[in-house]
């Protein structure tokens, strides 16, 4: 029998180390959930790549886009991207302009892209979301989600497949 348990114990080491970690890093606080209009409208701005010392990672803030508006796209009415980077008084302006509900402006906070099954370091992806209601400019919500590869990846893996499962949780929360 102990035999059998200890065979186990690498096992689970190796299932643990293939799995993903994320979390949410609320600003309203548990239990204090803001909830959006599900007949709304939103404009998802673009704002900077991402950086991990002198390295840019190119298209990471399209990305991170694109999973925002993939997320909320299932619940809002409409849901448009911003063509190009916009700083968050440009992408209030667009929003305005567009006659959107909201303006969800994802800034990426940290961004690694590694060779991780080589370098045992994980993919890393930390993204701040803030839900402000365009015609008021109030913030209504603002979450970081934060997100870390597991070290068995098996190649192929990057930040940005870091982000769908809890951009998806996250929206879903936003309504009710």
């Amino acid at each position: 029998m102990r035999l059998w348990l200890v065979g186990l114990i690498p096992l689970a080491l190796v299932v643990a180390g293939c799995a993903d970690t994320h979390h949410l890093v609320r600003s309203t606080g548990a239990g204090q959930t803001a909830t959006l209009e599900r007949g709304g409208s939103a404009y998802v701005a673009v704002s900077s790549d991402g950086r991990y010392g002198n390295t840019v990672y190119s298209g990471s803030a399209a990305m991170a886009s694109q999973a925002v508006a993939s997320a909320f796209g299932t619940y809002l009415r409409s849901v448009t991207v911003s063509a190009k980077s916009e700083e968050f008084e440009q992408a209030l302006q667009s929003a305005r302009a567009g006659d959107f509900t909201y303006l969800i402006y994802p800034q990426i906070l940290h961004w690694e892209d590694r060779a991780t099954e080589w370098s045992g370091r994980p993919d890393v992806a930390s993204v701040k979301l803030s839900i402000v209601a365009a015609k008021s400019a109030q913030v209504v919500d603002s979450v970081v989600i934060n997100g870390k590869s597991g070290l068995a990846t098996f190649g192929g893996d990057h930040p940005q497949d870091l982000l769908p499962k809890p951009m998806a949780d996250y929206a879903a929360s936003m309504f009710r």
